[in-house]
């Protein structure tokens, strides 16, 4: 039961709750009726629909129709009988959140019909208590049109973030698993092969050791020249790794953007020249933070990415038409920019921030960081 409850709760939200409040409006025109008959009628129709209206959220497949249409009956019931007419607007709010689309334009047109016939009875018969409340009908008539297409569009595009999440999360963990096979693969064909080696060589130099010292003096040279080419082959892999080129990166960059729908400006392949695979791996985060934080926190449409390189420095200019960001707030708000900044200042680099119709983050860093490289 409680585990039903919350499904209802996640998928309705709050407002079936506030609309819970206002159930006692229907009874004010129900006693207004003169028979006793009619306001017992009334009084059962709208616990019914309260009742259906539950009921309703919480059915699938062809229920959805059944109870859908008896919601629709005491509507229309409702409003020619006691001129109450906001059931259409509970209505309009279900038949938003219906997830198949024949259903739910079929359902849409049955209410919207419903709606306008019972609205024309009252206003053919010009029925005083009906007219008076005309502008709030009029509301009631408005979002019986638009309400189902605004709540079943949210909803459509709710679950397609939510899968392309769960897509994203699937490609992040494909692209681990293939790295991982990848790293083995590499140590098994490099690593695995040396050290073969070197302990076949040992066992021969071990041999060999009484019978032909000589012999096993080459044997041993072989078994540390073996060792340094592993050690290397180690250290290559390693360092390729940990680094990854700007032009890769720009790919990357390209993909997140156009994920979340944000139009990608800019040359896909950077003609910079002499630069280090050290260089180019912290221009490389910081060009992902910095799109990364488009992506997040800009609500942009369009992102601009500007490469230059003259002969004293590299500046990456990354910019968009998003809200803006506070300069003055920029390194307090744990959007990742104090880490691009103390990461550019190991390398004498720098960071500037502008936000005018938007933010434009200039990351620059000097041309040769052989130094620090090295120092590194």
């Amino acid at each position: 039961m409680q585990r039903r409850y919350k499904t209802f709760q996640k998928g309705s939200g709050i407002s079936p709750y506030i609309w819970s409040v206002l159930s006692l409006l229907p009874f004010y025109f129900i006693f207004q009726y003169s028979s006793t008959i009619g306001i017992v009628i009334g009084i059962t129709l709208t616990i019914l629909f309260f009742i259906s209206y539950r009921l309703a959220f919480l059915s699938k497949k062809w229920p959805v129709y059944l109870w859908t249409c008896i919601l629709i009956g005491i509507s229309i019931t409702m409003t020619i009988l006691f001129q109450f007419v906001y059931f259409a607007f509970y209505i309009a709010y279900y038949n938003g959140n219906i997830k198949n689309r024949i259903a739910f334009i079929t359902l849409y047109i049955i209410h919207l019909i419903g709606t306008i016939v019972s609205f024309n009875y009252h206003l053919v018969l010009q029925s005083q208590l009906f007219i008076k409340q005309l502008p709030f009908i009029i509301i009631v008539w408005i979002s019986v049109i638009l309400l189902p297409f605004n709540i079943y569009n949210r909803k459509k595009q709710e679950q397609l973030e939510e899968q392309l999440k769960d897509a994203n999360d699937r490609i992040s963990e494909l692209v681990k698993m293939e790295e991982r096979q990848r790293i083995a693969r590499d140590l098994h064909d490099t690593l695995g092969q040396r050290l073969s080696l070197i302990g076949l060589k040992s066992d021969l130099a071990g041999r060999l050791i009484t019978k032909d010292p000589e012999q096993a003096r080459n044997e041993l040279k072989d078994v540390q020249q073996t060792a340094r080419t592993a050690l290397n082959e180690v250290r290559k892999m390693v360092s390729s790794m940990r680094g990854i080129r700007l032009k890769d990166e720009i790919v990357l960059v390209k993909q997140i953007l156009q994920a979340a729908q944000i139009e990608f400006v800019g040359e896909e392949d950077p003609k910079l020249a002499n630069v280090s695979l050290f260089l180019e791996n912290i221009l490389s985060m910081s060009l992902k933070e910095a799109v990364t934080n488009v992506v997040k926190h800009s609500h942009a449409t369009k992102c601009e990415v500007k490469m230059e390189q003259t002969e004293k420095d590299i500046r990456i200019t990354v910019k968009d038409n998003g809200e803006g960001l506070a300069v003055d707030q920029a390194f307090e708000t744990g959007n990742g920019l104090l880490g691009m900044k103390e990461r550019l200042e190991f390398v004498n680099g720098y960071l500037d921030i502008h936000s005018d119709h938007g933010t434009t983050l200039m990351i620059t860093v000097p041309n040769d960081v052989k130094q620090r490289e090295k120092e590194r």
